[in-house]
């Protein structure tokens, strides 16, 4: 991209449609050549053009609203199978809650992106595959694999919601990363939705208790499960529309927490030590201790994704590089209580599960390390350190995918 920028750079049809070819990667390689190429007219339109902030809200077009009202009234009649059907809540949400919110915000990307039909087609094929897999599973609750399962299955629907958000265009590293932003903006917005949707459910149900009316139950039965269905899609409406209303919040959100989680961190570490906590033999220890090695981590990434836009300070990249350094050692700890578990009464689902995750995140750690320890000695940038990120994400994929699929055939639905 970066050559066919300079090459074109006097010819402004040219840099039209590779502009319209693929947004995102034009935008991320024209801003780390405009140093070079400031002062040649063409080159401040465009980064003008590419980079303007409009304070003003756009509320997108009606064709989008009618779009996004449809999708979310079928995401909340999904929602209430169960009760419209007769269907057994406890067989029904832990298998199909993903479903209520990744396929229609798909949907939505790959009609706003005008995916190629041959693209909507493969997508829905596997997001129906899964579908019908994960409801064909035996119904046994005690089921370690259909845990995992069902568990491991939103990872695997984010995934496709990632290639929807793309356009098809998943080697792409450039809008691989633009997606983990996506998430951190939708978050945001998300968040601040449904603290608006608590307040006035409160108010609402208040009123009408003045009243003498006890709306309660059917408020939050009914309405409530559809406007829950449909704050992910408006959340994702009003963030592709509005960038500018929450993407400075991701940013600082990951510069104060990061430097915040790493003296926690070592506080923590410390703390385990001192408590005689045991993560050998301590299963529920051991499960909460992974989860915080999770958190921790996508907090790593999560920083990385947000700070590639622009080169943070200095102080910035080291606090994240001890971060990593402080997480792979969470990492080895809960790796060898693992081993140790399976070393000493043998192998299960569970176990394997995560020894499987463990192993994938101590290298992609190991890997982002190393480019944050160049990025300080000034050998590599924080660019090339979120590429690193992107490009080793289809690996977790591929394991989630393993953990849906193979795992409840592997170990004979155990």
């Amino acid at each position: 991209m970066k050559e066919s920028i300079l090459s074109h750079l006097d010819q402004a049809d040219k840099l039209e449609k590779l502009y319209r070819s693929n947004k995102s990667s034009f935008k991320e390689e024209f801003n780390e050549l405009y140093p070079q190429l400031k002062g040649q007219p063409l080159a401040e339109f465009w980064h003008e053009r590419l980079n303007y902030e409009t304070d003003t809200i756009s509320w997108g077009s009606a064709k989008e609203w009618k779009f996004v009202a449809l999708a979310a009234l079928l995401a909340g009649l999904l929602a209430k199978f169960p009760a419209i059907f007769f269907l057994e809540e406890q067989f029904f949400y832990p298998r199909n809650l993903g479903f209520v919110v990744f396929p229609f915000v798909s949907a939505y990307f790959l009609w706003k992106t005008q995916t190629s039909r041959k693209t909507i087609g493969i997508l829905a094929v596997v997001m129906a595959i899964a579908a019908l897999y994960i409801n064909l599973l035996p119904d046994n609750k005690e089921s370690d694999t259909l845990i995992l399962a069902c568990m491991h299955l939103p990872l695997l629907l984010w995934a496709i919601l990632g290639a929807s958000f793309s356009g098809g265009h998943i080697s792409n590293l450039g809008k691989r990363l633009e997606y983990l932003r996506f998430n951190g903006d939708t978050v945001v917005m998300g968040a601040i939705l449904l603290l608006a949707g608590l307040l006035m459910s409160g108010i609402t149900v208040g009123l009408f208790g003045l009243i003498g009316l006890n709306i309660e139950k059917f408020y939050f039965e009914w309405i409530a499960v559809f406007g829950l269905a449909a704050a992910p899609l408006v959340a994702v409406h009003l963030t592709q529309t509005n960038p500018q209303l929450v993407n400075k919040v991701p940013p600082i959100i990951a510069k104060i927490f990061s430097p915040l989680v790493l003296v926690m961190l070592v506080i923590y570490l410390g703390a385990i030590v001192y408590s005689g906590k045991d993560p050998y033999n301590d299963r529920e220890f051991l499960l909460l201790f992974n989860m915080l090695l999770i958190g921790v981590m996508g907090l790593v990434f999560f920083s990385v994704a947000e700070t590639s836009k622009n080169e943070p300070s200095k102080p910035g990249v080291w606090v994240l590089l001890l971060l990593s350094f402080v997480t792979i050692l969470v990492n080895g700890i809960a790796l060898s209580a693992i081993l140790f578990r399976i070393s000493e009464w043998g192998i299960t689902p569970n176990r394997v599960a995560v020894l499987g995750i463990n192993i994938l995140m101590l290298i992609h750690l190991l890997i982002v390390s190393r480019k944050l320890f160049q990025t300080v000695r000034n050998s590599s940038t924080i660019g090339e350190v979120g590429k690193v990120i992107a490009w080793y994400l289809p690996v977790y994929f591929i394991w989630t995918g393993i953990v849906v699929f193979l795992f409840p055939v592997l170990f004979g639905f155990s």
